[in-house]
């Protein structure tokens, strides 16, 4: 793939325009499937393609995103931790200023954004690592303040699974919230945070009069005890006991519980949802990955054309969900999209009501994750929801 020519950088001074010959420490370009910022440093380029989608969504700003990058070397982990933090910490601070000031909106885009800056702090750090109860800390105090001053009070909230390990949740009620309201569970895959859907996908909720829970399997600490169960056999049995949780709520309307899987990547979200029978509708691979991996494993590389119930079987994950299915993916994902079109023909033989929508990189939202442009991708999402739903457009 061919970058952009000529690519703007960003120096402390701000944007300028240079020629792709001229040196620069920070060397943004920009590919189909989205910003590569140090080339042969994918991890730290796909993070920091995904904090710069966020700024569409108020989840960071792409001044400092770019004034942060400019400040590490690639090279040495602990200067991404570092800066990344720094920025997190001054967003923190800007926002408890603004609050004692009276400015409650102000003060929110503050934490929001810093929460994000803290979660890309972390990417380097493991669960054993004694930095990591700092961050989380100043992270979740954030979310909480966040939470507290929107027109229609957050909750944090515990959610039963295993003994000692309750799940974590922030629940988003309604703005319009006097009578039981349409959910949508937001559930970040194993081992991943659930703080991101507060930028990413909270407001295209509110606008279409729906709450959200946003969820994850790490618990209130610091995910120590959760690498110890990440073997389990049975984690998608969790989703199980969100949906409980849900329905022990007086304002919630048991009838429209959607779940919305982050990702692609695995089939987490979709074998849940075969396990419970009470979802409305889902947004997930639909069994996608499920059928990859059994192919994989016979040994027969899929080519277009080449998937059939003879060579890789029918998948029981899609024939045991029975609520309305959207998978969405990216043209530049893991997967190739010709492989994903043979895949989905697949699932489709056991389950009509399936959508898929592959978004291409002539509209961006087509990296894997849509982390390049996760509005596109929102809005897409949370329209198909709401058709599920019976919400009328602009309720």
């Amino acid at each position: 793939m061919k970058a952009m020519s000529i690519a703007p950088q960003f120096d402390p001074r701000g944007w300028m325009q240079r020629s792709e010959h001229e040196e620069n420490s920070l060397r943004s370009s920009y590919y189909p499937n989205g910003w590569t910022n140090w080339a042969g440093y994918e991890d730290l380029s796909n993070e920091f393609m995904r904090l710069l989608g966020a700024a569409q969504e108020g989840g960071s700003t792409v001044s400092e995103c770019f004034l942060t990058a400019s400040r590490i070397d690639p090279t040495d982990d602990e200067s991404w931790h570092r800066e990344w933090r720094k920025m997190a910490d001054a967003s923190h601070e800007r926002g408890n200023i603004a609050l004692g000031r009276g400015n409650v909106l102000t003060a929110q885009s503050s934490w929001l954004r810093a929460a994000n800056y803290y979660q890309a702090s972390m990417l380097h750090l493991d669960f054993s690592d004694k930095r990591l109860e700092s961050v989380l800390k100043s992270m979740r105090s954030c979310c909480r303040r966040y939470l507290e001053h929107l027109p229609s009070a957050g909750e944090v909230v515990e959610i039963s699974w295993l003994d000692g390990h309750p799940m974590e949740g922030y629940f988003l009620p309604a703005q319009v919230a006097s009578h039981r309201t349409p959910v949508v569970i937001c559930m970040s895959e194993p081992g991943q945070r659930k703080e991101e859907f507060l930028y990413k996908a909270a407001r295209h909720a509110r606008d279409r009069g729906i709450s959200i829970l946003a969820v994850d399997l790490l618990g209130s600490g610091a995910g120590v005890q959760f690498e110890e169960l990440a073997g389990r056999p049975d984690l998608e049995a969790a989703i199980g006991y969100v949906m409980d949780y849900l329905t022990t709520r007086d304002d919630v309307d048991e009838r429209r519980i959607a779940i919305l899987g982050d990702g692609a990547g695995s089939s987490f979200i979709a074998r849940g949802v075969a396990l419970d029978q009470r979802f409305a509708a889902a947004v997930c691979d639909g069994g996608l990955w499920d059928l990859c991996e059994r192919a994989f494993l016979m040994q027969r590389p899929l080519s277009p054309g080449a998937a059939s119930a003879e060579r890789i079987g029918s998948s029981s994950i899609v024939r045991n969900i029975k609520c309305p299915v959207l998978i969405t993916v990216g043209e530049h994902g893991w997967l190739e999209p010709d492989r994903v079109a043979d895949l989905f023909d697949q699932l489709r033989i056991n389950h009509r009501d399936i959508t898929l929508k592959i978004f291409l990189g002539a509209e961006t939202a087509a990296s894997q994750g849509h982390c390049d442009n996760p509005t596109l991708a929102n809005e897409f999402i949370f329209d198909w929801i709401a058709d599920r739903f019976e919400i009328r457009r602009g309720a």
